[in-house]
């Protein structure tokens, strides 16, 4: 299991795709992995605890999978729809641990297939966000799936930490 320990674009994995959509996997991917890693060890009231105000793991969680599935609807050329904008209204509610960690396997490997199937040629087609329709392109779309992910990841391995540490106390 050494390969675990070498971060998914570090692999040699997914070569047969190109360096954008590539990326964004190897984001996925390493998402996935860092979320199972540093949430394994929280029991469902631990998962959404808000310690010091800050946002709860399960609402990171919900908020990655569901805001993945939101930018690649845009990227995809569509708007959202009543369930997707009923989902985002409900992203801070209180989920059962195991139904939000479920949600979000399901989601990175939902979002897997969808940036697969886009292709490099489709990068600079124009995309509209939201109902402003904000500017942008499919490829500006992709890359910020995997910032956006990334960052959430950050934030919900802070407030796991932050959790533990105040365990006992």
């Amino acid at each position: 299991m050494a390969s675990q320990k070498i971060e998914p674009w570090l692999r040699g994995t997914h070569i047969e795709v190109d360096a954008v959509r590539r990326a964004v996997l190897h984001a996925l991917e390493l998402a996935a992995e860092d979320i199972a890693r540093w949430c394994e060890g929280l029991n469902g009231e631990e998962m959404e605890a808000r310690p010091m105000e800050l946002p709860s793991v399960g609402f990171q969680l919900r908020h990655m999978v569901r805001s993945l599935d939101r930018l690649l609807t845009y990227a995809d050329g569509q708007q959202l729809t009543e369930r997707q904008l009923k989902l985002l209204k409900s992203e801070e509610e209180f989920v059962d641990r195991e139904a939000t960690l479920m949600e979000f396997a399901q989601g990175i490997e939902v979002a897997l297939k969808r940036v697969l199937a886009f292709s490099e040629k489709s990068y600079d087609q124009p995309r509209a966000v939201g109902r402003k329709k904000l500017p942008t392109t499919v490829g500006g779309l992709l890359v910020h799936c995997a910032d956006h992910t990334q960052r959430h990841v950050g934030q919900a391995i802070t407030t796991t930490k932050v959790v533990m540490a105040m365990r006992g106390k």
